[in-house]
Protein backbone atom coordinates (compact mmCIF):
# COMPACT_ATOMS: atom_id res chain seq x y z
CA UNK A 1 0.00 0.00 0.00
CA UNK A 2 2.55 2.73 1.08
CA UNK A 3 4.42 1.87 -2.30
CA UNK A 4 0.97 2.47 -4.69
CA UNK A 5 0.36 6.02 -2.27
CA UNK A 6 4.40 6.96 -3.01
CA UNK A 7 3.94 6.03 -6.14
CA UNK A 8 0.71 8.32 -6.95
CA UNK A 9 2.71 10.62 -4.84
CA UNK A 10 5.28 10.69 -7.49
CA UNK A 11 3.07 10.89 -10.32
CA UNK A 12 1.18 13.79 -9.06
CA UNK A 13 4.33 15.76 -8.60
CA UNK A 14 5.18 15.33 -12.20
CA UNK A 15 1.46 15.90 -13.24
CA UNK A 16 2.31 19.33 -11.16
CA UNK A 17 5.26 20.21 -12.16
CA UNK A 18 4.62 19.67 -16.12
CA UNK A 19 1.51 21.67 -15.96
CA UNK A 20 3.44 24.67 -13.65
CA UNK A 21 6.16 24.78 -16.62
CA UNK A 22 3.25 24.92 -19.29
CA UNK A 23 1.88 27.99 -16.68
CA UNK A 24 5.34 29.60 -16.03
CA UNK A 25 5.77 30.16 -19.60
CA UNK A 26 1.85 31.44 -20.73
CA UNK A 27 2.55 33.89 -17.93
CA UNK A 28 5.92 34.76 -19.17
CA UNK A 29 5.10 35.15 -22.75
CA UNK A 30 0.91 36.26 -21.78
CA UNK A 31 1.64 39.95 -22.95
CA UNK A 32 2.21 38.58 -26.58
CA UNK A 33 -1.36 36.91 -26.80
CA UNK A 34 -3.43 39.69 -24.68
CA UNK A 35 -6.28 41.48 -26.73
CA UNK A 36 -5.33 44.99 -26.35
CA UNK A 37 -9.40 45.87 -28.00
CA UNK A 38 -10.72 45.52 -24.85
CA UNK A 39 -8.66 46.44 -21.42
CA UNK A 40 -11.66 47.11 -18.99
CA UNK A 41 -14.76 45.48 -17.24
CA UNK A 42 -17.66 47.43 -18.92
CA UNK A 43 -17.27 45.71 -21.92
CA UNK A 44 -20.15 45.81 -24.93
CA UNK A 45 -21.67 43.18 -27.37
CA UNK A 46 -20.42 45.63 -29.69
CA UNK A 47 -16.95 45.16 -28.92
CA UNK A 48 -17.32 41.64 -28.62
CA UNK A 49 -18.63 41.62 -32.19
CA UNK A 50 -15.89 43.58 -33.71
CA UNK A 51 -13.30 40.85 -32.18
CA UNK A 52 -15.54 37.95 -33.56
CA UNK A 53 -15.59 39.29 -36.74
CA UNK A 54 -11.18 39.29 -36.22
CA UNK A 55 -11.89 35.53 -35.11
CA UNK A 56 -13.74 34.57 -38.09
CA UNK A 57 -10.39 35.21 -40.47
CA UNK A 58 -8.52 32.60 -38.41
CA UNK A 59 -7.68 29.62 -39.97
CA UNK A 60 -9.77 26.58 -38.32
CA UNK A 61 -11.74 28.61 -36.66
CA UNK A 62 -15.96 28.22 -36.99
CA UNK A 63 -17.70 30.82 -36.36
CA UNK A 64 -22.16 30.60 -35.53
CA UNK A 65 -24.60 32.77 -34.47
CA UNK A 66 -26.70 30.13 -32.38
CA UNK A 67 -29.18 32.57 -30.61
CA UNK A 68 -30.80 36.16 -29.86
CA UNK A 69 -31.06 38.40 -26.52
CA UNK A 70 -33.96 39.91 -25.45
CA UNK A 71 -33.34 42.81 -27.43
CA UNK A 72 -32.15 41.02 -30.59
CA UNK A 73 -28.24 41.13 -30.00
CA UNK A 74 -26.64 37.81 -31.61
CA UNK A 75 -25.29 35.12 -29.48
CA UNK A 76 -22.22 33.54 -30.91
CA UNK A 77 -20.00 30.52 -30.96
CA UNK A 78 -16.73 30.18 -31.57
CA UNK A 79 -15.14 26.81 -32.40
CA UNK A 80 -11.86 24.66 -33.20
CA UNK A 81 -10.13 21.64 -33.32
CA UNK A 82 -10.90 18.26 -34.19
CA UNK A 83 -11.11 15.85 -30.99
CA UNK A 84 -13.34 13.86 -30.00
CA UNK A 85 -13.45 15.37 -26.45
CA UNK A 86 -15.62 18.50 -26.63
CA UNK A 87 -15.23 20.94 -24.27
CA UNK A 88 -17.74 23.96 -24.05
CA UNK A 89 -16.73 27.48 -21.91
CA UNK A 90 -19.57 29.88 -21.59
CA UNK A 91 -18.85 33.03 -20.09
CA UNK A 92 -20.94 36.43 -19.24
CA UNK A 93 -23.98 34.92 -18.17
CA UNK A 94 -24.43 37.84 -15.87
CA UNK A 95 -23.47 41.00 -17.96
CA UNK A 96 -21.34 42.42 -14.78
CA UNK A 97 -18.98 39.80 -15.33
CA UNK A 98 -16.69 39.49 -18.24
CA UNK A 99 -13.27 39.05 -16.72
CA UNK A 100 -13.39 35.37 -18.11
CA UNK A 101 -14.97 36.86 -21.61
CA UNK A 102 -11.81 39.33 -21.86
CA UNK A 103 -9.78 35.86 -21.09
CA UNK A 104 -11.52 34.11 -23.58
CA UNK A 105 -10.07 36.04 -26.60
CA UNK A 106 -6.47 36.19 -25.16
CA UNK A 107 -7.27 32.72 -25.45
CA UNK A 108 -8.63 32.36 -28.84
CA UNK A 109 -5.13 34.54 -30.17
CA UNK A 110 -2.72 32.17 -28.16
CA UNK A 111 -4.31 29.97 -30.55
CA UNK A 112 -3.83 32.12 -33.44
CA UNK A 113 0.10 32.82 -32.42
CA UNK A 114 2.72 31.06 -34.18
CA UNK A 115 4.09 29.81 -30.77
CA UNK A 116 3.20 27.03 -28.71
CA UNK A 117 3.22 24.58 -31.83
CA UNK A 118 3.57 21.34 -29.97
CA UNK A 119 1.05 22.63 -27.10
CA UNK A 120 -1.76 23.40 -29.56
CA UNK A 121 -1.43 20.35 -32.13
CA UNK A 122 -1.94 18.42 -29.12
CA UNK A 123 -5.04 20.05 -28.01
CA UNK A 124 -6.71 20.56 -30.90
CA UNK A 125 -6.06 17.43 -32.02
CA UNK A 126 -7.93 15.59 -28.89
CA UNK A 127 -9.96 18.29 -28.52
CA UNK A 128 -13.32 20.27 -29.63
CA UNK A 129 -13.10 23.41 -27.47
CA UNK A 130 -16.36 25.67 -28.35
CA UNK A 131 -16.47 29.45 -26.97
CA UNK A 132 -20.22 31.02 -26.33
CA UNK A 133 -18.48 34.79 -24.81
CA UNK A 134 -20.74 36.98 -23.84
CA UNK A 135 -24.46 35.07 -22.91
CA UNK A 136 -26.50 37.59 -21.48
CA UNK A 137 -25.41 41.03 -24.18
CA UNK A 138 -28.27 43.29 -23.03
CA UNK A 139 -27.37 42.97 -19.45
CA UNK A 140 -23.99 44.03 -20.33
CA UNK A 141 -25.39 46.98 -21.94
CA UNK A 142 -26.43 47.97 -18.56
CA UNK A 143 -23.25 46.29 -16.70
CA UNK A 144 -25.43 44.87 -14.69
CA UNK A 145 -26.43 41.00 -13.60
CA UNK A 146 -29.97 40.31 -14.80
CA UNK A 147 -30.94 40.00 -18.43
CA UNK A 148 -33.57 42.41 -19.95
CA UNK A 149 -36.16 40.30 -18.79
CA UNK A 150 -34.88 41.10 -15.14
CA UNK A 151 -34.09 37.13 -14.25
CA UNK A 152 -30.94 35.96 -13.10
CA UNK A 153 -30.18 33.09 -16.03
CA UNK A 154 -27.86 31.29 -13.57
CA UNK A 155 -31.77 30.77 -12.10
CA UNK A 156 -33.78 29.68 -15.87
CA UNK A 157 -32.22 26.61 -16.20
CA UNK A 158 -35.64 24.57 -15.54
CA UNK A 159 -37.97 27.10 -16.52
CA UNK A 160 -36.01 28.42 -19.36
CA UNK A 161 -38.19 31.67 -19.81
CA UNK A 162 -35.37 34.03 -21.15
CA UNK A 163 -34.13 33.28 -24.93
CA UNK A 164 -30.21 32.88 -23.67
CA UNK A 165 -31.37 30.31 -21.28
CA UNK A 166 -32.90 28.23 -24.01
CA UNK A 167 -29.96 29.28 -26.46
CA UNK A 168 -27.48 27.63 -23.32
CA UNK A 169 -29.25 24.30 -23.16
CA UNK A 170 -29.69 23.87 -26.75
CA UNK A 171 -25.87 24.45 -27.21
CA UNK A 172 -24.86 22.04 -24.46
CA UNK A 173 -26.89 19.69 -25.28
CA UNK A 174 -26.08 19.43 -29.25
CA UNK A 175 -22.58 19.67 -28.63
CA UNK A 176 -23.33 16.66 -25.48
CA UNK A 177 -20.09 18.40 -24.27
CA UNK A 178 -17.82 16.15 -22.19
CA UNK A 179 -16.20 19.26 -20.10
CA UNK A 180 -17.80 22.55 -19.53
CA UNK A 181 -16.42 26.08 -18.17
CA UNK A 182 -19.00 28.20 -16.11
CA UNK A 183 -17.16 31.66 -16.02
CA UNK A 184 -18.16 34.35 -13.57
CA UNK A 185 -16.88 36.82 -11.67
CA UNK A 186 -17.72 37.22 -7.68
CA UNK A 187 -17.75 40.44 -5.77
CA UNK A 188 -14.11 41.34 -4.47
CA UNK A 189 -15.16 41.44 -1.01
CA UNK A 190 -14.98 37.55 -0.85
CA UNK A 191 -11.61 36.08 0.78
CA UNK A 192 -10.10 32.86 1.32
CA UNK A 193 -11.49 31.19 4.34
CA UNK A 194 -10.06 32.86 7.90
CA UNK A 195 -7.71 34.63 5.96
CA UNK A 196 -7.26 38.56 4.75
CA UNK A 197 -6.87 37.19 1.34
CA UNK A 198 -8.96 37.88 -1.58
CA UNK A 199 -10.80 34.68 -2.67
CA UNK A 200 -8.59 36.29 -5.91
CA UNK A 201 -10.44 32.99 -7.73
CA UNK A 202 -13.35 30.75 -6.27
CA UNK A 203 -13.93 27.26 -7.77
CA UNK A 204 -16.28 24.08 -7.58
CA UNK A 205 -17.23 21.31 -9.02
CA UNK A 206 -21.02 21.79 -9.01
CA UNK A 207 -23.46 19.14 -7.14
CA UNK A 208 -25.69 17.44 -9.30
CA UNK A 209 -28.17 16.47 -6.10
CA UNK A 210 -29.06 17.45 -2.80
CA UNK A 211 -26.69 14.69 -1.27
CA UNK A 212 -23.82 15.99 -3.18
CA UNK A 213 -22.98 12.70 -4.50
CA UNK A 214 -19.73 12.41 -6.35
CA UNK A 215 -19.81 10.22 -9.61
CA UNK A 216 -17.45 10.12 -12.39
CA UNK A 217 -18.49 13.13 -14.23
CA UNK A 218 -18.37 15.50 -10.91
CA UNK A 219 -15.12 13.67 -9.79
CA UNK A 220 -12.95 14.34 -13.20
CA UNK A 221 -14.45 18.28 -12.61
CA UNK A 222 -12.79 17.82 -9.43
CA UNK A 223 -9.61 16.52 -10.75
CA UNK A 224 -8.70 19.70 -13.20
CA UNK A 225 -9.72 21.97 -10.10
CA UNK A 226 -7.42 20.50 -7.93
CA UNK A 227 -4.46 20.67 -10.87
CA UNK A 228 -5.68 24.72 -11.90
CA UNK A 229 -5.59 25.24 -7.99
CA UNK A 230 -1.45 23.49 -7.51
CA UNK A 231 -0.50 25.79 -10.44
CA UNK A 232 -2.07 28.87 -9.20
CA UNK A 233 -1.04 28.69 -6.06
CA UNK A 234 2.80 29.46 -7.32
CA UNK A 235 0.96 32.89 -8.23
CA UNK A 236 -1.53 33.90 -5.72
CA UNK A 237 -0.66 31.72 -3.06
CA UNK A 238 -4.00 31.31 -0.08
CA UNK A 239 -5.62 33.60 -2.36
CA UNK A 240 -7.65 30.49 -4.12
CA UNK A 241 -11.18 29.33 -2.25
CA UNK A 242 -13.55 26.99 -2.85
CA UNK A 243 -17.12 28.09 -3.34
CA UNK A 244 -19.92 26.34 -1.08
CA UNK A 245 -21.28 23.28 -3.30
CA UNK A 246 -24.78 23.51 -1.51
CA UNK A 247 -27.08 22.03 -4.59
CA UNK A 248 -29.24 24.50 -6.48
CA UNK A 249 -31.85 22.97 -8.71
CA UNK A 250 -32.70 25.79 -11.00
CA UNK A 251 -28.73 26.65 -11.82
CA UNK A 252 -27.01 26.11 -14.79
CA UNK A 253 -23.85 24.70 -13.54
CA UNK A 254 -25.43 22.22 -11.02
CA UNK A 255 -27.73 21.08 -14.08
CA UNK A 256 -24.98 20.93 -16.60
CA UNK A 257 -23.60 18.63 -14.00
CA UNK A 258 -26.77 16.08 -13.49
CA UNK A 259 -26.79 16.28 -17.20
CA UNK A 260 -23.38 14.54 -17.92
CA UNK A 261 -20.58 17.36 -18.97
CA UNK A 262 -17.99 17.54 -16.56
CA UNK A 263 -18.82 21.27 -14.78
CA UNK A 264 -15.81 23.46 -13.89
CA UNK A 265 -17.08 26.96 -11.93
CA UNK A 266 -14.33 29.51 -12.18
CA UNK A 267 -15.39 32.54 -9.71
CA UNK A 268 -12.98 35.68 -10.47
CA UNK A 269 -12.70 37.60 -7.32
CA UNK A 270 -10.37 40.51 -6.02
CA UNK A 271 -7.05 41.38 -5.76
CA UNK A 272 -4.80 44.29 -4.24
CA UNK A 273 -5.19 47.18 -6.67
CA UNK A 274 -6.82 45.74 -9.84
CA UNK A 275 -10.17 47.16 -9.72
CA UNK A 276 -10.53 46.46 -13.96
CA UNK A 277 -8.94 42.65 -12.51
CA UNK A 278 -6.59 42.22 -15.50
CA UNK A 279 -4.17 40.06 -13.08
CA UNK A 280 -6.96 38.08 -12.55
CA UNK A 281 -7.81 37.94 -16.51
CA UNK A 282 -4.31 36.66 -17.07
CA UNK A 283 -4.90 34.08 -14.20
CA UNK A 284 -8.08 33.01 -16.30
CA UNK A 285 -5.60 32.74 -19.73
CA UNK A 286 -3.21 30.76 -17.76
CA UNK A 287 -4.86 28.13 -15.93
CA UNK A 288 -7.57 27.48 -18.35
CA UNK A 289 -5.05 26.70 -20.93
CA UNK A 290 -3.52 24.42 -18.04
CA UNK A 291 -6.58 23.00 -17.77
CA UNK A 292 -7.14 22.32 -21.29
CA UNK A 293 -3.98 20.68 -21.60
CA UNK A 294 -4.34 18.33 -18.99
CA UNK A 295 -7.99 17.71 -20.69
CA UNK A 296 -6.31 16.51 -24.06
CA UNK A 297 -3.29 14.47 -22.69
CA UNK A 298 -5.66 12.77 -19.73
CA UNK A 299 -2.73 13.79 -17.80
CA UNK A 300 -6.05 14.98 -14.56
CA UNK A 301 -6.99 11.50 -14.43
CA UNK A 302 -4.90 9.99 -11.68
CA UNK A 303 -5.44 12.90 -9.24
CA UNK A 304 -6.64 12.09 -5.81
CA UNK A 305 -10.80 13.26 -6.34
CA UNK A 306 -10.31 14.28 -2.09
CA UNK A 307 -7.43 16.95 -2.79
CA UNK A 308 -10.14 18.99 -3.83
CA UNK A 309 -11.21 19.52 -0.66
CA UNK A 310 -8.04 20.41 1.04
CA UNK A 311 -8.93 23.98 -1.03
CA UNK A 312 -10.34 26.05 1.16
CA UNK A 313 -13.88 27.68 1.59
CA UNK A 314 -14.40 31.06 0.61
CA UNK A 315 -16.34 33.41 2.74
CA UNK A 316 -17.43 37.16 2.54
CA UNK A 317 -15.77 38.93 5.11
CA UNK A 318 -13.46 41.89 3.49
CA UNK A 319 -14.05 45.48 3.67
CA UNK A 320 -11.81 47.78 0.99
CA UNK A 321 -10.80 50.07 4.58
CA UNK A 322 -11.08 48.34 8.34
CA UNK A 323 -10.48 50.82 11.29
CA UNK A 324 -10.37 48.55 14.38
CA UNK A 325 -10.83 50.59 17.89
CA UNK A 326 -11.92 54.04 16.73
CA UNK A 327 -12.85 56.29 19.48
CA UNK A 328 -16.33 57.34 18.61
CA UNK A 329 -18.33 60.27 20.74
CA UNK A 330 -21.90 60.14 20.29
CA UNK A 331 -24.62 62.71 22.25
CA UNK A 332 -21.35 63.50 24.64
CA UNK A 333 -20.38 59.77 25.19
CA UNK A 334 -17.66 57.96 24.08
CA UNK A 335 -17.64 54.70 22.53
CA UNK A 336 -15.50 51.72 20.63
CA UNK A 337 -16.19 51.07 17.20
CA UNK A 338 -14.14 48.95 14.60
CA UNK A 339 -15.55 50.49 10.74
CA UNK A 340 -15.58 48.62 7.86
CA UNK A 341 -16.14 50.69 4.06
CA UNK A 342 -17.10 49.69 1.08
CA UNK A 343 -16.03 51.64 -2.22
CA UNK A 344 -18.80 50.94 -4.29
CA UNK A 345 -18.99 51.47 -8.17
CA UNK A 346 -21.23 53.73 -9.57
CA UNK A 347 -21.94 53.57 -13.20
CA UNK A 348 -22.05 56.71 -15.45
CA UNK A 349 -25.20 57.00 -17.88
CA UNK A 350 -23.63 54.97 -20.66
CA UNK A 351 -22.29 52.32 -18.82
CA UNK A 352 -18.92 52.64 -19.76
CA UNK A 353 -17.13 54.12 -16.81
CA UNK A 354 -17.58 54.72 -12.66
CA UNK A 355 -17.15 56.41 -9.61
CA UNK A 356 -16.38 55.32 -6.26
CA UNK A 357 -19.18 56.14 -3.85
CA UNK A 358 -18.32 54.54 -0.14
CA UNK A 359 -20.27 53.91 2.31
CA UNK A 360 -20.22 52.32 6.01
CA UNK A 361 -20.76 48.63 5.46
CA UNK A 362 -20.64 47.30 9.24
CA UNK A 363 -19.50 48.82 12.45
CA UNK A 364 -19.51 47.06 16.04
CA UNK A 365 -16.91 44.53 16.90
CA UNK A 366 -15.30 43.10 13.51
CA UNK A 367 -12.92 41.55 14.45
CA UNK A 368 -13.77 38.81 12.58
CA UNK A 369 -13.32 40.61 9.07
CA UNK A 370 -10.34 41.77 7.09
CA UNK A 371 -9.97 44.40 5.19
CA UNK A 372 -7.94 44.85 1.95
CA UNK A 373 -6.10 48.32 3.94
CA UNK A 374 -6.43 48.15 7.83
CA UNK A 375 -5.70 50.34 10.55
CA UNK A 376 -5.15 50.04 14.32
CA UNK A 377 -7.10 53.57 15.47
CA UNK A 378 -6.53 52.27 19.06
CA UNK A 379 -6.15 55.93 21.07
CA UNK A 380 -7.48 57.68 17.90
CA UNK A 381 -10.35 59.84 18.51
CA UNK A 382 -12.95 60.88 15.72
CA UNK A 383 -12.89 64.25 14.43
CA UNK A 384 -15.30 65.08 11.55
CA UNK A 385 -13.91 67.17 8.58
CA UNK A 386 -14.84 70.79 8.70
CA UNK A 387 -16.50 72.81 5.29
CA UNK A 388 -14.10 75.54 4.26
CA UNK A 389 -16.45 78.53 5.10
CA UNK A 390 -15.29 80.34 1.87
CA UNK A 391 -17.64 80.57 -0.97
CA UNK A 392 -16.28 79.35 -4.51
CA UNK A 393 -17.81 80.46 -7.27
CA UNK A 394 -17.05 77.37 -9.49
CA UNK A 395 -15.46 74.04 -9.65
CA UNK A 396 -12.59 75.43 -11.05
CA UNK A 397 -11.72 78.09 -8.41
CA UNK A 398 -12.48 74.69 -5.99
CA UNK A 399 -9.90 72.98 -7.97
CA UNK A 400 -7.21 76.00 -7.84
CA UNK A 401 -7.02 75.61 -3.74
CA UNK A 402 -4.00 74.01 -2.37
CA UNK A 403 -5.49 71.40 -0.62
CA UNK A 404 -3.63 69.59 1.27
CA UNK A 405 -2.52 72.44 3.04
CA UNK A 406 -6.93 73.09 3.88
CA UNK A 407 -6.61 69.03 4.99
CA UNK A 408 -3.89 69.68 7.34
CA UNK A 409 -6.32 72.40 9.07
CA UNK A 410 -9.07 69.53 9.18
CA UNK A 411 -11.34 70.84 6.59
CA UNK A 412 -12.98 68.00 4.37
CA UNK A 413 -15.46 69.84 2.13
CA UNK A 414 -15.49 73.03 0.37
CA UNK A 415 -18.52 75.15 -0.57
CA UNK A 416 -19.25 75.83 -4.15
CA UNK A 417 -21.60 77.69 -6.19
CA UNK A 418 -22.81 76.85 -10.01
CA UNK A 419 -21.80 73.31 -9.75
CA UNK A 420 -23.11 71.91 -12.97
CA UNK A 421 -26.24 69.76 -11.79
CA UNK A 422 -24.80 66.77 -13.86
CA UNK A 423 -21.69 66.59 -11.97
CA UNK A 424 -21.55 63.63 -9.82
CA UNK A 425 -17.30 63.24 -8.54
CA UNK A 426 -14.67 65.34 -9.47
CA UNK A 427 -11.08 64.64 -8.97
CA UNK A 428 -10.51 66.54 -5.88
CA UNK A 429 -9.53 65.02 -2.66
CA UNK A 430 -12.48 67.28 -0.80
CA UNK A 431 -15.95 67.06 -1.43
CA UNK A 432 -17.86 69.77 -2.83
CA UNK A 433 -20.68 70.84 -1.04
CA UNK A 434 -23.58 73.48 -2.28
CA UNK A 435 -23.94 76.41 0.14
CA UNK A 436 -25.98 75.82 3.24
CA UNK A 437 -25.78 72.03 2.58
CA UNK A 438 -24.84 70.30 6.23
CA UNK A 439 -22.91 66.97 5.01
CA UNK A 440 -23.74 64.05 7.48
CA UNK A 441 -20.80 63.71 9.65
CA UNK A 442 -22.68 60.36 12.17
CA UNK A 443 -20.93 57.06 11.73
CA UNK A 444 -23.67 54.81 10.57
CA UNK A 445 -24.16 51.91 7.83
CA UNK A 446 -24.84 53.94 4.97
CA UNK A 447 -23.13 57.01 5.65
CA UNK A 448 -19.89 58.28 3.68
CA UNK A 449 -18.35 60.86 6.37
CA UNK A 450 -15.30 62.86 5.93
CA UNK A 451 -13.58 62.52 9.10
CA UNK A 452 -9.99 62.29 10.68
CA UNK A 453 -8.30 60.59 13.21
CA UNK A 454 -6.36 62.48 15.53
CA UNK A 455 -3.97 61.49 18.80
CA UNK A 456 -4.76 62.12 22.13
CA UNK A 457 -3.40 65.63 21.85
CA UNK A 458 -5.49 66.31 19.13
CA UNK A 459 -3.01 65.96 16.10
CA UNK A 460 -4.19 64.96 12.90
CA UNK A 461 -2.72 61.24 12.17
CA UNK A 462 -4.98 60.01 9.22
CA UNK A 463 -7.53 61.68 6.52
CA UNK A 464 -10.63 59.33 5.62
CA UNK A 465 -12.80 60.20 2.49
CA UNK A 466 -14.46 58.49 0.35
CA UNK A 467 -13.84 55.54 2.19
CA UNK A 468 -9.94 56.04 0.91
CA UNK A 469 -7.06 56.29 4.09
CA UNK A 470 -4.49 58.77 3.67
CA UNK A 471 -1.39 58.99 6.23
CA UNK A 472 -0.91 62.89 7.20
CA UNK A 473 2.54 62.51 6.98
CA UNK A 474 2.67 61.71 3.19
CA UNK A 475 -0.20 64.00 2.58
CA UNK A 476 1.07 65.82 -0.74
CA UNK A 477 2.13 62.87 -2.31
CA UNK A 478 -1.20 60.31 -1.45
CA UNK A 479 -4.08 62.27 -3.09
CA UNK A 480 -6.31 59.69 -4.73
CA UNK A 481 -7.81 61.67 -7.68
CA UNK A 482 -11.14 61.46 -8.70
CA UNK A 483 -13.03 60.56 -5.53
CA UNK A 484 -13.97 63.30 -3.86
CA UNK A 485 -18.47 63.14 -4.16
CA UNK A 486 -20.71 66.54 -4.71
CA UNK A 487 -23.04 66.84 -1.39
CA UNK A 488 -26.22 68.48 -2.23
Amino acid sequence: MKRVLSFLTILLVVITVNAQDFMTQLDKDYKDFMEPAISKRRIKHSDVSALVEKVKEMKGVEVNTVGHSIEGRPLYLISLGKGDTDVFLWSQMHGDESTATMAIFDILNFFEAGSYKKEKREMLKNLRIHFLPMLNPDGAELFTRRNRLGIDINRDALRLQSPESKTLKRVRDSLDADFGFNLHDQSRYYNANLTAKPATVSYLAPAYNYEKEINETRGDAMKIIVLMNDVLQHYVPGQVGRYNDDFEPRAFGDNIQKWGTSTILIESGGTYEDREKQEIRKLNFVSILTALSAIADESFKDIPVDRYFEIPNNDRKLFDLKLTGLTYDLLGEEYILDVGFYQFEKDNEAHSDYFIAAGIGDLGDLSTFYGYETINAEGLKYVPAKAYPATLKTVDDAKALAHHELIKKGYGYLQVNNIPKDLNNVALPMHLVTPGTTPDFEIRIGNNPSFFLADQNGVLKYYVYNGYLIDMKSLKNAMVPGNALIVR
